[in-house]
């Protein structure tokens, strides 16, 4: 199922990015660019980071960033960014972050499913390192398709 939302044109690798605000901003790219999220997604994101820190950072090294439906998602979507070099979050435990999903979910019941998938993908360590790793989409895409 990941497969399916986690096309070619939604995963970024990306050695370029030193900080966390960019890292949101380029992972939102792909779901910009598609239409499934509005600018005011990101801007409800950032707020929400500004009251409770950081609040999508999951795990180590994880982070997913999203909002609320009624602040911009237009409809379903993920998209993956990683971070080889790592990127601080300021998230004492979970520091640095190498994974960076994207939800959009344009409802409350819509993405259950679909956070699911990723709480199983999240849950593998060895999964995951290979994600941090990999050098390739395809690489990616690989790891991912077993979800």
């Amino acid at each position: 199922m990941l497969n399916d939302w986690l096309t070619s044109e939604r995963i970024q690798i990306r050695t370029d990015i030193t900080d966390w605000r960019q890292a949101v901003e380029v992972s939102a790219e792909p779901l910009l660019k598609e239409g499934t999220i509005t600018p005011d997604y990101l801007t409800a994101i950032f707020a929400q980071r500004e009251k409770l820190g950081p609040y999508f950072v999951l795990a180590p090294g994880i982070a997913m960033p999203h909002a609320r439906p009624e602040e911009g998602a237009n409809g379903l979507g993920l998209s993956l960014l990683t971070l080889p070099q790592g990127v601080k979050f300021n998230s004492e435990d979970n520091d640095p972050v190498y994974t960076v999903v994207m939800l959009s979910a344009p409802d409350k019941h819509s993405h259950i499913e679909l956070i699911s998938e990723l709480a199983e993908l999240f849950s593998s360590d060895e999964d995951m390192q290979k994600i941090h790793q990999a050098k390739t989409i395809s690489e990616i895409q690989e790891v991912i398709s077993r979800y």
